[in-house]
């Protein structure tokens, strides 16, 4: 019998700014800093050259190991590595305030690239502490917590600087207003409870070797490797061509922005949060099965306007839906891959079954334009629907650690 505890509101609100924090710094390296580069009336070729600065939040695997084995004099292993990563960026975000793109290129694109990999690095520290800081029951709504941070960040890194920006005229101005907004992760980082003691890696070989050992020889997984790639298909192949078939269908970019950009990403902020209590209610096997299934037969709303065409309350609907079935989905894997982590191992672990993860995105989305093509939008959302099927079939084999085990 599941036993509800009382919520943890300090730790609840301590993982939403840390999520915050988190997700403030990305946008400001990508699509925001695209806007800048072409404001500053840079190249094409060489905006696009800017994507490479997204680099180190693919390969933060690499150094995840360190921040496992060495420990901070201060605060702990995961807040100690917090308010060190969370002060520079304060730094580096600042820096923005004072370099011209026009002008000094290099220096700009220098402090871009130091700005994601310090950025990665508070993820992996980030991912780690909220793994190691919830108990078993508290997965669903700690991840929904932290999730909701970082979408609010990236609505705030994203929309809102464009739109100061826009008004006010003054992309420096912008980049150190997003600086300040960092203080609200080290308010967390500072008045946050540190997880309870685990010992460190003894060396670095075994911060690095260790980790990988632990999840290839346990008892299920391979399971959990191959669902964490197959679980999301669904959804990454349908999005990969959402756009494009909303333009197909006579869809203006504008409505596109409000409907998707806007109504949708609040209404996944809604379904995080309600993922989040679903899931410490009937524990993390059964909500997989529940949430998998849902984003699948989402998918059947692009199918039915694949056959209505432009119809206002039935696009706003298929999106809502859809985002809304997205945030249960992301809910729920969060809380599954933390729920697959040693607390010794955390950051390195995580780390690596997102990059695991982000092969799905890459691999996942790249044929879809390909599949259109040759099926037509009705067949290839059909086959989007399908594509579920694979990762809820290994459901049933999934192993979780001892400690992390939600079972309803």
């Amino acid at each position: 019998m599941k036993i509800n505890q009382p919520r943890n509101w300090k730790k609840l609100s301590a993982l939403l700014l840390l999520g915050f924090a988190s997700g403030l710094p990305q946008p400001l390296t990508a699509d925001t800093m695209q806007a800048w580069l072409k404001d500053a009336h840079v190249d094409l070729g060489k905006i696009g050259l800017f994507s490479l600065v997204a680099l180190p939040y693919t390969l933060k695997f690499l150094w995840a190991p360190f921040m496992d084995r060495f420990v901070p004099p201060f605060l702990g292993r995961r807040r100690g590595w917090l308010l060190v990563t969370q002060i520079l960026l304060v730094f580096s975000i600042s820096a923005f305030a004072f370099i011209d793109p026009s002008r000094s290129l290099a220096v700009f694109g220098f402090f871009a690239l130091l700005t994601a990999f310090i950025s990665a690095s508070q993820d992996i520290v980030t991912d780690a502490y909220r793994t190691d800081i919830l108990k078993p029951n508290e997965l669903g709504e700690g991840a929904a917590s932290s999730v909701t941070g970082y979408r609010f960040a990236m609505i705030g890194a994203g929309a809102v600087s464009l739109v100061i920006a826009d008004k006010l005229g003054s992309w420096h101005l912008v980049y150190f207003l997003m600086a300040v907004w960092m203080i609200a992760g080290i308010a967390a980082t500072i008045f946050a409870d540190e997880p309870e003691s685990v010992s460190a890696p003894l060396s670095l070989r075994e911060a690095v070797v260790n980790p990988f050992k632990e999840i290839a020889l346990r008892r299920g997984g391979w399971f959990a490797i191959g669902f964490i790639i197959l679980f999301k298909l669904p959804d990454v192949i349908a999005a990969a061509m959402t756009t494009p078939f909303m333009l197909d269908i006579g869809i203006s970019k504008t409505e596109i922005g409000t409907i998707r950009q806007g109504l949708g990403l609040l209404i996944t902020i809604v379904g995080t949060i309600v993922g989040g209590a679903i899931t410490s209610k009937i524990g993390l096997k059964r909500a997989l099965w529940v949430f998998g299934l849902l984003q699948a037969v989402s998918n059947l709303g692009f199918l039915i306007l694949a056959k209505t065409g432009n119809v206002f309350l039935a696009t706003v609907s298929v999106i809502g839906v859809e985002n809304f079935c997205t945030g249960l989905v992301t809910a729920g894997f969060v809380a599954f891959l933390m729920s697959q982590c040693s607390p010794k191992f955390s950051a390195t672990q995580y780390a690596l079954l997102t990059s695991v993860m982000a092969l799905t995105r890459v691999f996942g989305g790249a044929p879809t334009g390909y599949l259109v093509e040759h099926t037509g939008w009705g067949a290839f959302f059909i086959l989007s629907i399908f594509a579920g099927i694979p990762g809820m079939l290994l459901i049933p084999f999934l192993k979780f650690r001892e400690e992390n085990i939600l079972e309803a």
